[in-house]
Parts: structure tokens; sequence; C-alpha cells
């Protein structure tokens, strides 16, 4: 079965190259949102098995949206991603929860494997 997966992250452009790498490996894009307060809303309403989570974002920033996200649900797969040098914040985020992380500009080959080895 097609694995469900979040994509947020307010660059649309980023959004698109994730869904392009996903869609072009039998992954499903359940969804996509351009901050943390959409990006809460829509796990709530899509429940993917998988958030793509960029951490510098408007509104509610990613780490943010991950508490706020496990809080609601503590079983949720959260990846997060973040452009270089941000390395304080991708340790706070593995310290809220999140599972893995993927460094900006993206390898499709990182995505694939971030993505296949938090879903199993």
């Amino acid at each position: 079965m097609a694995k469900n997966i979040l994509i947020c992250d307010d660059a649309a452009f980023m959004r698109m190259m994730i869904k392009d790498i996903l869609t072009k490996n039998g992954y499903t894009v359940a969804g996509e949102a351009e901050n943390g307060v959409k990006a809460v809303e829509k796990y709530n309403e899509v429940k993917p098995d998988l958030v793509l989570m960029d951490i510098t974002m408007p509104e509610m920033d990613g780490i943010e949206a991950l508490r706020k996200i496990k809080e609601q649900d503590p079983s949720a797969v959260v990846v997060m991603c973040s452009a270089m040098g941000q390395q304080a914040m991708v340790i706070e985020s593995i310290q809220a929860g999140a599972k893995d992380f993927i460094v900006k500009p993206f390898q499709p080959d990182r995505v694939l494997e971030a993505v296949s080895k938090v879903l199993g």
C-alpha cells in the first residue's frame, strides 16, 4: 500500500520538488502546507503516515508545529528539513520527536532514504 505523506514547506518550489521525488517513487502526497499552522490542521485532516516538515516557516515554525502534532498524536512520524548550518535547530527538532532530518538543497536519494528508513 502506498504511504501517505504530508509536505510542509513555505516555498511552493520546494513542495513541488519533494512531491515529484515522492510520487515518482510510489508514495502518495496526502497534502501540502505552507506554514506550521496549516501543517497541524492538515495533519489532523489527512492523518498521514509521514510528515516532511521544513523548520523555517511563517506563522508557526516547523519545530513548534512538530510539538503540536506530537501532543495530539504521539505516534506521528515527522522528518524535518532544514538548510545548511541549522544544527542547533536540527538537534532541537530531534529532541522534540522528529525521526530524522534532511538537509536542503535536497538530494532525491537522501529524501527517499530518510522516508523509507522511518516508514520501515
